[in-house]
C-alpha cells in the first residue's frame, strides 16, 4: 500500500500581461491554485483555475478524506471527495477543489509507478491537435493582430479562436470587424473560430452567424448561455459552423443533459472543473456515446495526457492566458509551434514540476 500522507494547497494570483475580456466577462489577474500530494517519497501535482478560497477547503475539507488512502486506488479516492463535498455543492469551488486533487492523485500514480501519464491511461494518439485562443475583446487592432500572427505564422498553428459578443452582444460591428481582421491576418488556409462567451441572444447569434460565413468560421463556441439548451440546440440548426459549449461542466449529469439536448457539435470539457482526469474520462465517455467528439478547454499542459488517452478528441484549446503561466510558473511546459504537441514520455506523470521561486512570487493563499 502506498498510502498518502500529506496534502498541502497553495493559491496564486498572476495578472495578466494585459486586459482581458470576452463578451461577459474581464479580468486583470487569473488565480491558480495548486495541490501536492506525497506518498513514499513521491509528490503528485495538480491545478484547477478558482478562486483562492478552494485551496483552504483542499486543505479543511478534503484532506481528511485523502489522507492514508492508498494512491493506487483512485476510484474508491474520487468516490470518497464526491460524497464529502455533497453540502457544499458540487459546482463551483467544491468541484474545482476536487478536479485539482483528482490530477494529482493521477500525477503521483504515475510517478510511483515511474510511468509517464500518457502511458498509464494508453495512448491513442501520438500528438495531439491544438489552436489558439485568445483575441480577447479588450484588445484593439494593433494587439489582435500581433497575438494572431504569431500564431499563424510564427509558430505554423493553423487554428485560431478570437472573443467575440463584446458587452453581452451589444455591439455587433466591433464583432464582425473584428472577425473580418482576423481572417485577414491568418490568411484563407487557417481555421477561423470564434466565442461569444453567452453574449447573444439564440436569434442574435444566428445573425451574426450568417454575417461570419464568409470570413469561413467554422467553429461557434458559446453563442448563446451554456445554460440555454434549446438556445444552442436552435442555433446549431441554424448555423454552418460548428456550435460548442461544455466548458462549465462538473459532472456527468450536465454533460448527459447537454449531449442528449443535441445542444452541440463538440462538447467541451475541462478537467479541472469536471472532477479530473477520472471526470474527463467519463465525460469523454458521454459524448462518445452520443457520436459526440470533446475538445479540452483551456489549462493546455494538464490536458496534453489526457487528451493524447482520448480516442473522440478533437483538439486541446492553447490558451493565451493559462498558456502564459503554466509556461512561467513549472518546469515542462509544451511548445504549440506546428499546432501539435506530444505528451511527455521523458519523465513520469504529466512531466510538470512546480518552479517553488516563480510560484512564490505570486502566493495569495
Amino acid at each position: 500500500m502506498n498510502a498518502i500522507d500529506k496534502v498541502a494547497a497553495a493559491a496564486y494570483r498572476i495578472p495578466t500581461d494585459q486586459p482581458e475580456g470576452d463578451g461577459t466577462f474581464a479580468w486583470q489577474a487569473t488565480t491558480m491554485v495548486v495541490v501536492t500530494l506525497t506518498a513514499e517519497g513521491a509528490t503528485g501535482i495538480g491545478w484547477t483555475y478558482a478562486p483562492a478560497a478552494a485551496a483552504p477547503f483542499i486543505s479543511e475539507t478534503l484532506a481528511e478524506t485523502v489522507i492514508g488512502a492508498d494512491a493506487a486506488d483512485i476510484p474508491a479516492v474520487w468516490a470518497a471527495m464526491t460524497r464529502q463535498v455533497r453540502n457544499a455543492g458540487r459546482p463551483g469551488i467544491a468541484g474545482y477543489a476536487v478536479s485539482a486533487v483528482d490530477v494529482a492523485l493521477w500525477d503521483l500514480k504515475a510517478r510511483l509507478l515511474g510511468l509517464p501519464l500518457v502511458r498509464l491511461f494508453g495512448a491513442a494518439r501520438e500528438q495531439v491537435p491544438l489552436y489558439g485562443s485568445g483575441g480577447f475583446t479588450t484588445y484593439d487592432d494593433d494587439a489582435t493582430i500581433g497575438q494572431l500572427t504569431r500564431w499563424a505564422h510564427g509558430q505554423g498553428i493553423g487554428r485560431v479562436k478570437i472573443k467575440i459578443g463584446e458587452s453581452s452582444g451589444t455591439r455587433p460591428e466591433r464583432d464582425l470587424h473584428r472577425v473580418a481582421l482576423a481572417r485577414r491576418v491568418i490568411g484563407e488556409e487557417a481555421e477561423l473560430y470564434v466565442d461569444a462567451n453567452g453574449g447573444y441572444t439564440a436569434k442574435q447569434a444566428i445573425r451574426m452567424a450568417d454575417a461570419m460565413n464568409e470570413h469561413d468560421v467554422t467553429w461557434f463556441e458559446e453563442p448563446v448561455s451554456s445554460d440555454d439548451l434549446p438556445g444552442l440546440r436552435l442555433v446549431r440548426e441554424h448555423c454552418r459552423a460548428d456550435v460548442t459549449a461544455g466548458e462549465y461542466g462538473c459532472d456527468l449529469t450536465y454533460f448527459t443533459r447537454m449531449c442528449q439536448a443535441q445542444a452541440v457539435d463538440c462538447l467541451q470539457i475541462d478537467a479541472t472543473r469536471c472532477g479530473g482526469y477520472t471526470g474527463w474520462f467519463a465525460a469523454a465517455a458521454v459524448a462518445a456515446g452520443h457520436h459526440l467528439q470533446v475538445s479540452a478547454h483551456c489549462a493546455p499542459n494538464l490536458h496534453v495526457p489526457a487528451a493524447a488517452g482520448t480516442a473522440n478528441l478533437r483538439h486541446i484549446e492553447w490558451f493565451h492566458d493559462h498558456q502564459r503561466i503554466e509556461g512561467e510558473l513549472f518546469d515542462g511546459a509544451a511548445d504549440p509551434t506546428g499546432g501539435l504537441v506530444r505528451p511527455r514520455t521523458d519523465a513520469p506523470g504529466h512531466g510538470l514540476v512546480l518552479r517553488a521561486g516563480a510560484a512564490e512570487r505570486h502566493r495569495v493563499a
